[in-house]
């Protein structure tokens, strides 16, 4: 299964090392990843690969938003279907 990551926050060094570094942590693998930096302000999205992960879905959810807590930015992780059906026009 498929899952999308978004990162948002002040830029800084070390922030696409840190997330991907906790992500491989819990086996989840980057298969795609966009990022930028708009007037001092990082984005960056990421399609995952989930179907390895060391935890459920709901768990990894719960972890990232407390490891962007602790740098400092907003992470959030949807499945891929839920976040594609969220953004249609």
């Amino acid at each position: 299964m498929k899952a999308i990551v978004t990162v948002v926050g002040k830029d800084r060094v070390g922030i696409i090392a840190g997330v991907c570094t906790a992500l491989a942590g819990f086996n989840v693998n980057v298969l795609d990843i966009s990022q930028t930096v708009m007037e001092g302000y990082f984005t960056m999205m990421m399609a995952v690969e989930v179907s390895g992960c060391t935890m459920p879905l709901g768990e990894l959810v719960t972890k990232m938003d407390e490891i962007g807590k602790e740098m400092g930015l907003s992470i959030r992780v949807q499945r891929e279907d839920i976040f594609e059906a969220m953004h249609r026009v």
